[in-house]
């Protein structure tokens, strides 16, 4: 398993957090808060997000380095719909779970 971290600049990431939850809830069974999130894609695919008043923590767990890419992708791609007025910047570190 890898696991890839990112953290985003932003005022929003309570409301980023919440859309992207309530996105993928249709989909998945996601739990989430306005504060907290945790977003299972499959059995080894989770996505877990934090929100704070300047950032969105994101830790996405991946079982091989072809799935960390693309679900970093989908994340961010995901993540930029929703942040329209603003540009996102990730700094993802992986590292073997």
């Amino acid at each position: 398993m890898i696991t890839s971290k990112s953290s985003v600049s932003t005022a929003n990431a309570s409301r980023y957090l919440q859309q992207l939850s309530k996105h993928w809830s249709h989909k998945f069974d996601v739990n989430y808060t306005a504060t907290n999130s945790t977003i299972p894609f499959s059995e080894d695919r989770t996505a877990e997000l934090v929100a704070e008043d300047d950032r969105l923590w994101i830790t996405l767990t991946v079982p091989d380095e072809e799935s960390r890419v693309r679900m970093q992708k989908v994340i961010e791609d995901h993540l930029n719909r929703f942040a329209f007025k603003e540009t996102l910047a990730y700094d993802w570190t992986a590292q073997p779970a």
